[in-house]
């Protein structure tokens, strides 16, 4: 059957495979394309192996898999009767791969991404499909906006739009072209996220209700008005934006009330600018000549102009209480005037201070600050407290009859305070004990009170010699012998000197005992004196404390007595033979050795000497083992002293021929001469790390040479350096400071952090490809850190604003950053010329006209000159102006300027206008002097004057300033 069946085999449509060469064997569990029939053959012989049979029916070679392992039947995809085409609806479930196809990828042919027959190769994400029409600008992730369905942006890639500008309001149903010009190669990343950046147009081509933005100049920020949901309706929060909410009538009013010609920037907000009329016509009071000030809030309120209310408690300094608050305002501001009303009591009431007469207040020279006794409630019933006087009354003066007992002829200032100067003759006539003769003080105070006079009594702890002890009961007549107080002795020896001199256990005169009776006595009993040895530079202790004070002070002999050792124990000092103490030099410092328990047993600590026994210096023999000869004074307590054999027997290394320095114990120490170590981070400039750890000492100390190793990287690694060639270090010019890149851990895989350059590497310059592109050639050292130097190119290209032509400065960093090139910020608060006011948004090119940056001018008038030459209330140059516009003008608005009269001051006497003596308004060079300073005031003043004219010329040329002199 097999062959016939093989012989209606019919030839195979179109080309072989690629790569399906005869000869070759089957690599899969797959079948030929002859058909059913090889099927048949493999159900019936599966041991056997499948050939490619020709049309003719005679076997070919065996057929390779193109399409690499696959675990799929060939007649899922192939028909029997080629390879190809396949089949229109191949039985392959794609959802078992590790991409299942969903959406749009459902419909696509397979070989639209399986370019290749072996189908593993092809990658998952959507860049290796679809081009990045963005240019990087969104990243690689491309299901972040789009997804399966359609390429056009998801809904929720919309709703995900959380960036710097979150789609809100009517912008979430915007199409993302609408902004992102260009659809899909559009600008994404850096887009503006000012409203003005695409609403420009709008603000150009809005006029409704005569709000012209443009000619109105109103500020860029659309949002201050504008919504997020509508262009249209919008609302201007006056407070908010402006600092002035609209209350009051305020919110009554039409905008065009202060906004006077459409203008809106720079529109004063104090009330005086729109008020200034008011305030001038105002006649109760008449707020010029009364020189009230401009804030007009201080008695008006926003609700209406009238029934305005002052509050002199808040804006002045005199609050109204008492009397004062139904006294009518003209009953001090006389004739109107309000500024410089005086708030002291005497300026107003100076009549009643002077018609006073119980007392006298001009006689009694009272002080005019009235308020020491009157009250603002009334003027009569006025009290004095003598408690706010330097003489508080208390005791017997509060019950003194009347004020004249003190103040005798109405003698009120200037009177002492002293109590003497009142009770000189109780202090005369007082005889017990008799004050003047006693010579006692006349500080009254000390002993009597102001209770009364008598009985008085003396606190003799207030004086420098309180009384203790038996001085208490002690007669005062007994110190004060005949009634003498003053100068009156205060130490022991002055009354004791018989008891010291009569005394004669011990002699307290022959021992030289001090005049000081307190050491030994106390003032409860003279006699059971007691001497307390500890308070002397020799405190008594051990065996000293039971010795007879005979046995040290011989012959009754205290002063001087000395206080070593060796003065009372010189005979044991030097009987002492073990050791001997005079042949081996002991000090005579007894104490060192000896304790006052008991002078033998004595105990030497050699950690007291400047060499403390360590290690296996404390298991030494005996003392003479190292104090050779007895000998123990001036020995050397360097350790090559003893150990000079060890040093220069020593051959590991050889210490002498090294140079080893002979302080012995940086290596060794005293628990054993061997092994010995060495600290190369102690003892040396050159700790060892890294690497360096393990290197043998030869490595680097060549020849057993330890001194003078040089500590530099160079030195030992200049082979390294000299033969590196990536990048070549000597050409380069790189220094020989190895440390720069390189550490001790490893030689190679060094690291080169810019930052430690005179050009840290910020923004953009952290991601350049290599050090090629700055170092052009190799060239790493002397290369300029300026921008300039590699950005030339991109400052002379630069055509907005062609940088070249306009002068800008070559200082790349006061606009651009290394972030990006572009764009660029320029802050003009750092230049010379800081914008303030409207000079914020004014364009650029009003002042850099045709794109001319450098030279501009600073001073106003270079810009302002038409406004200077225009204005004509004052004619500024008929009146001689200076061009110093900001004398009186702001960069807020030029009108409502304020003129500071700074060479002349005003107001200047009785001058508050202008035309006070400018009496001509179109001319302010003209000034008049003369109608204040009148003839018959001015004359008397100038007599002697050499040259003095009355005229107003000639006043100005003396008094430039306004002041006499």
């Amino acid at each position: 059957m097999l062959g016939p069946m093989l012989a209606r085999q019919q030839p195979m449509q179109g080309r072989e495979p690629p790569g399906e060469q005869r000869g070759e064997r089957l690599t899969g569990n797959v079948t030929t394309t002859i058909g059913f029939q090889i099927l048949f053959l493999l159900l019936l012989f599966p041991q056997q192996s499948v050939r490619s049979v020709s049309a003719q029916g005679s076997q070919v070679g065996p057929t390779r898999n193109p399409h690499g392992p696959l675990v799929s039947r060939c007649e899922d995809c192939h028909t029997l009767t080629s390879w190809k085409p396949i089949r229109a609806f191949p039985e392959f479930n794609h959802n078992t791969t590790r991409y299942p196809l969903r959406g749009m990828h459902a419909k696509v042919d397979c070989r639209s991404c399986h370019v290749k027959l072996v189908f593993r190769d092809v990658g998952m994400k959507c860049a290796d499909c679809h081009a990045d029409l963005h240019r990087g600008q969104m990243g690689a992730q491309c299901e972040k906006c789009h997804t399966v369905n359609g390429w056009n942006a998801s809904i929720q890639a919309v709703q995900d739009h959380q960036n710097r500008f979150p789609l809100v309001g009517a912008h979430a149903v915007v199409e993302c072209s609408a902004c992102h010009t260009g659809a899909a190669v559009g600008k994404f990343q850096g887009l503006s996220t000012d409203c003005v950046a695409c609403h420009l147009t709008d603000v150009r081509n809005t006029k409704t209700t005569g709000l012209d933005h443009a000619a109105l100049n109103f500020p860029t920020n659309c949002q201050s008005c504008h919504s997020m949901d509508t262009w249209l309706g919008a609302g201007f929060d006056h407070a908010k934006m402006t600092g002035f909410a609209l209350v009051g009538a305020h919110a009554k009013l039409d905008c065009t009330a202060c906004h006077v010609g459409g203008r809106y920037a720079g529109v004063p907000a104090d009330c005086y600018s729109c008020h200034a009329k008011d305030f001038t016509f105002a006649g109760n009071p008449n707020h010029v000549t009364g020189g009230l000030p401009h804030d007009c809030t201080m008695c008006h309120t926003m609700s209406t102009w009238q029934g305005a209310t002052f509050d002199h408690s808040k804006f002045t300094k005199f609050p109204l209480i008492g009397a004062h608050v139904s006294v009518a305002c003209t009953s001090c501001h006389v004739g109107g005037k309000f500024v410089g009303t005086p708030t002291d009591c005497y300026s107003c009431h100076k009549p009643d201070f002077v018609g006073t007469t119980n007392p006298s207040h001009v006689a009694a020279g009272f002080p005019t600050d009235c308020s020491v006794c009157h009250t603002t409630a009334n003027w009569n019933g006025a009290t004095f407290n003598h408690s706010n006087t330097p003489f508080p009354l208390t005791g017997a003066h509060l019950g003194v009859g009347s004020c004249a007992t003190c103040h005798v002829g109405g003698v009120y200032a200037g009177l002492s305070t002293a109590c003497v100067s009142c009770h000189m003759k109780d202090y005369t006539s007082t005889t017990n004990p008799n004050h003047a003769a006693s010579g006692i003080p006349q500080t009254c105070g000390v002993c009597h009170s102001t209770t009364a006079w008598s009985p008085a009594t003396f606190d003799h702890s207030k004086t420098p010699f309180p009384l203790t002890g038996g001085h208490v009961s002690v007669a005062c007549t007994s110190c004060h012998v005949g009634g003498k107080y003053a100068g009156t002795p205060t130490d022991c020896y002055s009354c004791h000197k018989p008891d010291f001199v009569g005394t004669t256990n011990p002699n307290h005169v022959a021992a030289g005992f001090p005049t000081d009776c307190t050491v030994c006595h106390t003032t409860a009993n003279w006699t059971s004196a007691t001497f307390n040895h500890s308070n002397t530079p020799f405190p008594l202790t051990g065996a000293h404390v039971s010795v007879a004070c005979t046995s040290c002070h011989i012959g009754g002999k205290f002063a001087g007595t000395p206080t070593d050792c060796y003065s009372c124990h010189k005979p044991d000092f030097v009987g002492t033979k073990d050791p001997n103490h005079v042949a081996a030099g002991f000090p005579t410092g007894c104490s060192v050795c000896h304790t006052t328990a008991n002078w033998n047993g004595a105990t030497f600590n050699h950690n007291n000497t400047p060499f403390p026994l360590t290690g296996a210096h404390l298991s030494v023999g005996s003392c003479t083992t190292c104090h050779v000869g007895g000998v123990y004074a001036g020995l050397s307590t360097a350790c090559v002293s003893c150990h000079v054999k060890d040093y220069n027997g020593t051959t590991n290394p050889n210490h002498a021929a090294s140079g080893i320095p002979q302080t012995c114990e940086v290596c060794h120490t005293t628990s054993a001469w061997s092994p010995a170590t060495f600290d190369h981070t102690k003892f040396t400039t050159f700790p060892l790390t890294g690497a360096h750890v393990s290197v043998p000492c030869a490595s680097c100390h060549i020849g057993g040479k330890y001194a003078g190793t040089p500590t530099d990287c160079y030195s030992c690694h200049k082979p390294d350096f000299v033969g590196t060639t990536n990048p070549n270090h000597v050409a380069a010019g790189f220094p020989t400071d190895c440390t720069v890149c390189h550490s001790t851990a490893n030689w190679t895989g060094a690291t080169f952090n810019h930052n430690n350059t005179p050009f840290p590497l910020t923004g953009a310059h952290l991601t350049v490809g290599s050090c090629a592109t700055c170092h052009v050639g190799g060239v790493y050292a002397g290369l300029s850190t300026t921008c300039v130097s590699c950005h030339l190119k991109d400052y002379n290209g630069t055509t907005n604003p062609p940088h070249a032509a306009s002068g800008i400065p070559q200082t790349c960093q006061v606009c651009h950053t290394t972030t990006a090139w572009s764009p660029a910020t320029f802050d003009h608060s750092k230049t010379v010329f800081p914008l303030t006011g409207v000079h914020v948004t004014v364009p650029c090119a009003s002042c850099h006209v045709g794109g001319k940056y450098a030279g501009t001018p600073t001073d106003c008038y270079s810009c302002h000159k038409p406004d200077y030459l225009g204005t004509t209330n004052p004619n500024h140059a008929a009146a001689g102006f200076p061009t110093t516009c900001l004398t009186c003008h702001t960069t807020t608005a030029w009108t409502g300027a304020t003129f500071n009269h700074t060479w002349f001051p005003v107001p200047h006497r009785t001058a508050t206008l202008c035309n006070d003596c400018h009496t001509n308004p179109s001319n302010y060079a003209v000034f008049v002097c003369t109608n204040c300073h009148t003839q018959a005031t001015t004359d008397p003043h100038h007599t002697g004057v050499t040259g003095y004219v009355w005229n107003s010329t000639n006043c100005y040329s003396c008094h430039p300033t306004g002041k006499a002199g």
